[in-house]
């Protein structure tokens, strides 16, 4: 039952540092049921105070998540038009492009999103999907480094349990 828990959590670990990169996985939370998970086995010591200033980093960096984009658009001119379109860039830029539609989904986007928004206002719809290209790719980089840290634990917490696990 221990190795399954630790296979289990290690999966949510993956999936929360893929999750950094893809916005339908919130990736920091997803990587700390990953750790919350790998506590329930009996080998592994992990404390309840880490558990919950884990948790309260990964709350708080998905909540950021979620205004660092509209305060990078709003920075630059935009708004929710942008912000909203960066989000669905990327998806249809993941689905169509691979790893690169990760900077050319967000930005086209979010030139769209704006677009769409304010029809006759070209270069303010230029400006708003930088400045939430810039406010994305921000989340993402803090949504991947916290991912790592979790999985950097993760590794650390298996290795010194790993004589009674194997």
């Amino acid at each position: 039952m221990d190795l399954l828990l630790v296979c289990i959590s290690g999966l949510f670990i993956f999936l929360g540092i893929v999750g950094s990169f893809i916005p339908i996985i919130p990736g920091p939370l997803t990587s700390w049921i990953g750790l919350f998970s790998l506590s329930f086995v009996k080998v592994v010591n992990i404390s309840t105070p880490f558990l919950l200033i884990s948790f309260s980093i990964a709350l708080l960096i998905f909540l950021l998540d979620i205004f660092i984009p509209i305060a990078g658009a709003k920075k630059f001119g935009g708004g929710k038009g942008s912000t909203y379109g960066a989000s669905v860039g990327l998806l249809i830029g993941l689905l169509f492009l691979g790893p690169l539609g990760i900077l050319i989904g967000p930005f086209m986007g979010a030139f769209i999103g704006e677009l769409i928004v304010n029809q006759n206002n070209n270069k303010g719809a230029f400006k708003a999907a930088l400045g939430s290209l810039i406010g994305f790719l921000s989340g993402v980089f803090l949504k991947f480094i916290i991912g790592l840290a979790f999985g950097f634990y993760y590794l650390n917490f298996v290795w010194n349990a790993r004589n009674d696990l194997f």
